[in-house]
């Protein structure tokens, strides 16, 4: 038995028989099965899963339509009436045909190119509109403050199909107009965060420590408080995406999108209504299920990502 040894003007040196087993090289009742089940590892995990599934079926999706002008398929626009309506996995055509001949296949593919550039652009001014209108908000208060809110509150009080037809309607369907429309109509949500988030900032030392420096204030925006809440506000900029694409194909099913015979994924659905229930399913349910397939993909990366950054920051 190891005892304590005291002597006069030397610490004590404790007794090695009280010394926790951890410290000692014992093993730790806190073992690895445990860890794993820990309901930290389990969010981890469901993180991981939500953002690989979402990728796989963002990437069913985006890889092709991204290649589409490399592939070899046919015109998207000019089809051949004597192979009218064929079905799927007929020779030649593994999406089947319209009833004006036209490759199903190619108009869906080229149809998401321009869907997704829609929805691309528009989520890029509407996030970027929403940062710079949500940062000057939180940061400067005051009736800075007071006019983005209200602007904000007019947004959302509006019905949002009805002032985008509105719109639409006035300037005509081009993809610039669809664009900014878009835009328009999403800005107000990165706008909401970013100024949420810049109040909580700029209370914190290091802003303070910049103002102390002599730093301007848009500086210290732009320098420091827009980098440390950009991680979090391009989460919900990417989930945009999703809402971005279904506007406009309900924009293209209505008729207020990109006007034929230039293919989206709306203005095909519109297309094929009428036939579907004559039995020609596949005019329909094909390009529904990769406007599914998208929006489930961006939807799950996203809540993956966002689950990510707040356990980032948790253990900050």
């Amino acid at each position: 038995m190891t005892t304590s040894t005291n002597l006069p003007g030397h610490p004590q040196v404790p007794n090695l028989s009280e010394v926790p087993g951890s410290i000692l090289g014992r093993d730790s009742a806190v073992t690895k099965v445990l860890l794993r089940r820990s309901a930290a590892a389990r969010r981890a995990r469901y993180s991981t899963i939500k953002i690989w599934v979402g990728a796989i079926c963002a990437g069913v999706v985006v890889v092709p339509v991204a290649l589409a002008q490399l592939l070899p398929l046919p015109d998207p626009i000019i089809g051949q009436l004597s192979e009218s309506s064929l079905p799927p996995f007929s020779a030649g055509h593994l999406f089947g045909t319209d009833p004006n001949g036209r490759d199903l296949l190619s108009r869906v593919l080229h149809g998401g190119q321009t869907s997704l550039v829609i929805g691309v652009l528009a989520i890029f001014v509407s996030g970027l509109v929403g940062i710079i209108a949500g940062a000057a908000a939180g940061y400067f208060g005051g009736w800075v403050d007071t006019i983005v809110s209200r602007l904000l509150e007019a947004q959302m009080s509006l019905p949002l199909l009805l002032m985008l037809l509105l719109v639409v309607a006035l300037f005509g369907p081009s993809i610039p107009v669809i664009t900014l429309v878009i835009a328009f109509a999403q800005w107000p949500e990165p706008a909401r965060i970013t100024r949420a988030l810049v109040l909580v900032e700029r209370e914190k030392p290091y802003v303070a420590a910049a103002r102390v420096l002599g730093l301007h204030r848009i500086s210290i925006i732009t320098r420091h408080l827009i980098p440390n809440i950009l991680q979090q506000v391009l989460v919900v900029v990417l989930l945009l995406l999703a809402q971005a694409v279904l506007l406009e194909s309900a924009l293209s099913f209505l008729g207020a999108g990109v006007q034929r015979p230039y293919p989206t994924w709306g203005g095909i659905i519109s297309d094929g209504r009428e036939l579907f229930v004559t039995g020609k399913w596949w005019l329909v349910t094909i390009p529904g299920v990769v406007i599914a397939l998208l929006v489930v993909g961006v939807n799950l990366v996203g809540d993956g990502l966002r689950d990510r950054v707040r356990r980032a920051k948790g253990d900050q």
